[in-house]
């Protein structure tokens, strides 16, 4: 006799306990149903997105999501169509940071869609589908997995040239879900900060990515010095040079060093990218350089993407992509 998980097609008509069947091995099948169709709908959601770069971090307090929405901001100028997953559930920060607190994700006919940020910017985060400021997120690994599967699966994320996911700190389940769920995944930037305690996290991260087979595209150091507005002076505030000693002792790509700015602190509180706010800074400078060499990363895939010239004049003119807005319905919790 065949196992019911191998036989069952959800009708239970044939055996009579439709209304009282309770076997485990039921279950599990229709949970694996379900799954499979998921899977089915996120490689061709995932198809039309060109590239796909997760932003990671061994550690948390090192900025992480402010690289990620700042990087995005900073590809979107290019004239890239930018989409961010915010995959960190227990800490979600890309709404406030690009200043889309309240903001809900609208639903129609295909599915659910991406809130419209910034320059165009897709984004989703559980925190559009929470109902207070102070609700927490209590789940446990398979429900966050969950979540992140739906987020990629069951959005309809349109044609884009980068998705940015900014993943929670470490190497627990949300990273690894995500890392294995996204088929043909372009690689992994790393941020950490200049500290020693930081380089020996930060190679965890690298090492965790490259046991997973996605390329590290690089190290960005996060608040590396500070340089007082009045005199001049420079303060190491974490160390120095951290992150460029990391990139050459693993042998992966240093991206570039971001300042310690308080004005980008001040930006993403009000929800404004730095990168949009005061574009000739140093840290500006500093993403502006960071996406340069992310093309370069591309192109020596054999895979360049060119910024549409179309998409530059809309930015310009302020304006959003095709993407439902202010609908009667919403996603739910």
């Amino acid at each position: 006799m065949k196992n019911l998980a191998e036989t069952c097609g959800g009708d239970c008509s044939s055996c009579g306990k439709a209304e009282t069947c309770t076997d485990g091995r039921k279950r599990e099948y229709e949970q694996r149903k379900i799954v499979e169709k998921q899977k089915t709908l996120l490689k061709a959601r995932m198809g039309q997105i060109k590239h796909k770069i997760a932003v990671v971090s061994g550690k948390g307090g090192v900025g992480k999501s402010t690289v990620t929405a700042n990087l995005a901001v900073a590809l979107a100028k290019h004239g890239y169509k930018v989409g961010v997953l915010d995959a960190d559930i227990y800490g979600p920060c890309i709404p406030k940071m690009l200043g889309m607190r309240g903001e809900r994700l609208n639903v129609g006919p295909p599915g659910a869609f991406p809130a419209a940020g910034p320059l165009g910017i897709r984004v989703v985060s559980i925190d559009f589908l929470l109902s207070e400021d102070d609700t927490p997120v209590i789940w446990r690994g398979p429900l966050v997995t969950g979540a992140i599967r739906q987020f990629l699966s069951e959005f309809v994320w349109g044609q884009l040239d980068f998705l940015l996911i900014d993943l929670p700190p470490g190497t627990g389940d949300a990273p690894l879900s995500v890392m294995q769920l996204i088929p043909e995944m372009d690689g992994a930037i790393i941020v950490t900060i200049p500290s020693e305690i930081s380089q020996i996290v930060v190679k965890k991260a690298i090492t965790f990515s490259r046991q997973l087979g996605i390329p590290v595209i690089g190290i960005v150091e996060n608040m590396s010095g500070f340089v007082c507005p009045k005199c001049g002076f420079k303060v190491e505030v974490f160390g120095s040079g951290g992150g460029l000693a990391v990139a050459e002792e693993l042998s992966v790509p240093f991206l570039g060093s971001i300042p310690l700015d308080p004005a980008v602190c001040d930006s993403s509180d009000w929800g404004v990218s730095f990168a949009m706010k005061d574009p000739d800074s140093a840290a500006a400078k500093a993403f502006a350089s960071i996406v340069s060499k992310i093309e370069e990363f591309v192109g020596a895939k054999g895979a360049e993407v060119t910024p549409s010239e179309g998409l530059k004049q809309r930015i310009a003119m302020e304006d959003e992509p095709d993407v439902p807005r202010n609908s009667e319905k919403t996603v739910k919790p």
